[in-house]
């Protein structure tokens, strides 16, 4: 059991697994199966090994050096963070919920109208694991508990890419693609803000006008990579002019541990802070180049290859994948959205300062990078397929600030569990903690089961009792 799990819960293998699956059932050579199999899984692997580079390269440490730097404190969703302390407890659970709601969301897939299948494994287990936790709290165990998380998981796993769809199929411009994150309320929102500015759609922030000499800058690579230095040697400036080169280390990486680069904590040679911060600034842009390479090899052979699927056992199934396969499609969206959202959260931890002094204590949350940069990135490329630069811009900012408020109204739900100072970061994790946690502290035992139940089965019931939309005419 534990190997089908491992196999189900890692990314890479599981899409391999498919794609092997959807080739097969095309009657495709062997020779053919094998190089789209094999392709599926080093694109996957290629993209785990970009965000990996990305976030223990740079991505965290700017996070700590811009907390030091402007002395903030309080808490920084992280998903990581509360599934780790989750699952000491919950581990056997999440992992039955985990196999049961991936088997459920292909009978979703099959039976009702929502055809996506969600192939993001990490997030799987992410919202296996809150499923497990939140229900528990209602009286569920055993059979009982994973059969209610695995509908939860599998309905939300089909709903998160169907309300998406609409903007996805601008993004990427067929429908043989879906976006399979549990940000997806977040993107759905930015979309929605950027629709006021509908009528200058067309103006793309992939068509900005660079002067001449400046064609340069149209490079993602490069643009990224002069733009994070400038960030880095600006936010290194400040905190290095608050003394933190002079501080004791031991006692900085207590609270910051991923500056330990910049104050050359087992490095032979003394590194400058200003080299410190172009190396990571670059670096940023190297995990982002690594992601995009990935990218590109999964949707060349996951699409084909899901036909198969599509064709025989789920008609009309439709794969939904990871955030970043959106990013090709709107580079300078995925920049710009990311500092946007920044700016957002910082804008939301202002408001929340001031609610807390002025109305009543709430939780300060201040802004992750993680989050900011895949889901505020993602953001970007939503708002500005449907409202072009100014639609990019203004929507990845109101998403900056949802992804700062839901985990401050999350964070009650979470202390209610046991896992304090802790909350998850992205849309869909929070709406549905908010949601669900709060209704398994008021609705307990089989009554619970029930709402789990007929939240699975309302879309089937509905695919075979509404009438069907009926077909364009050609």
């Amino acid at each position: 059991m534990s190997f089908i799990i491992n196999i189900l819960s890692t990314p890479a293998m599981l899409v391999g697994i498919l794609a092997c699956i959807g080739l097969i059932l095309q009657r495709k050579p062997v020779e053919e199966v094998v190089k789209g199999t094999v392709k599926c899984i080093v694109g996957f692997l290629v993209l785990s090994a970009g965000s990996s580079f990305l976030q223990s390269g740079s991505l965290l440490a700017f996070g700590d050096v811009f907390n030091y730097a402007f002395n903030m404190q309080g808490v920084v969703p992280n998903n990581e963070a509360v599934v780790s302390l989750a699952l000491n407890d919950f581990g056997r659970d999440t992992a039955y919920i985990m196999a049961l709601g991936m088997i459920l969301n292909i009978v979703l897939a099959r039976f009702s109208r929502l055809k996506y299948i969600f192939l993001t494994g990490h997030h799987t287990l992410y919202m296996s694991c809150m499923l497990a936790v939140i229900l528990s709290v209602g009286g569920l165990k055993g059979g009982a508990l994973w059969i209610a998380g695995a509908c939860l998981l599998a309905f939300i796993s089909a709903a998160s890419p169907a309300y998406l769809e609409p903007t996805m199929k601008k993004v990427v411009e067929t429908d043989e693609l879906a976006l399979g994150h549990f940000g997806g309320a977040g993107y759905w929102f930015s979309a929605q803000c950027a629709k006021l500015f509908k009528n200058s759609a067309d103006q793309s922030t992939e068509d900005i006008n660079f002067p001449q000499r400046l064609t340069f800058l149209r490079d993602t690579t490069v643009s990224i990579g002069l733009t994070m230095v400038v960030f880095f040697l600006i936010v290194t400036g400040i905190a290095v002019s608050k003394g933190i080169l002079a501080a004791d280390p031991d006692v900085i990486l207590k609270s910051y541990p991923n500056l330990g680069g910049l104050l050359n904590v087992d490095a032979e040679t003394q590194t400058n802070w200003a080299v410190w911060a172009i190396t990571c600034g670059l670096s940023f842009s190297g995990g982002v180049y690594i992601i995009l390479s990935g990218v590109r090899l999964i949707v060349s052979e996951i699409v084909p290859a899901f036909r198969g699927i599509a064709e025989k056992l789920v008609p009309g199934a439709v794969p939904a994948i990871d955030c970043p396969v959106v990013y090709p499609y709107a580079p300078n969206a995925v920049l710009i959205g990311f500092l946007v959202s920044f700016v957002g959260g910082i804008v939301g931890l202002f408001v929340l300062v001031l609610w807390n002094q002025a109305i009543s204590p709430v939780a300060l949350i201040l802004p992750g990078v993680v989050p900011h940069f895949f889901c505020g990135a993602t953001a970007g490329v939503f708002g500005n397929a449907e409202g072009g630069m100014k639609g990019c811009i203004f929507g990845a900012f109101m998403h900056g600030l949802l992804i700062t408020f839901l985990p401050a109204i999350c964070m009650p739900v979470m202390g209610a569990l046991n896992v304090a100072n802790c909350t998850f970061s992205d849309a869909d994790f929070s709406w549905m903690g908010i949601v669900f946690g709060n209704l398994a502290q008021v609705v307990t035992g089989n009554g619970l089961l029930i709402i789990c139940l007929l939240v699975f089965f309302a879309p089937i019931v509905y695919n075979y009792v509404a009438p069907k939309p009926k077909k364009a005419a050609e």
